[in-house]
């Protein structure tokens, strides 16, 4: 019995979007896009299926917990700076 070869599903991630340009993260490399040649209403964060033109709601529900786990563990036993400042 052989297994079938898939081939892997080209993703992206939208590191940030400036203006009508997004910046896509490809396989650690950055790309950029018109936006208008994306989903309708993408975000920044989300994964886009670069085959299909759709966001994978799945691998960026999956990303967006892998980041937050990712930031809780950084932060912790850290103390916040002392005094008072402004943002």
């Amino acid at each position: 019995m052989t297994k079938k070869k898939t081939k892997p599903r080209s993703r992206a991630t939208v590191d940030r979007i400036e203006d009508d340009v997004a910046v896509l993260v490809v396989d650690g490399q950055q790309v950029t896009r018109a936006l208008g040649t994306l989903p309708s209403g993408v975000r920044e964060g989300d994964v886009v299926d670069l085959e299909t033109g759709t966001v994978d709601a799945e691998a960026t529900e999956a990303l967006r917990v892998e980041v937050r786990a990712a930031r809780e563990q950084a932060m912790r036993g850290k103390k916040p700076p002392a005094g008072d400042f402004d943002l």
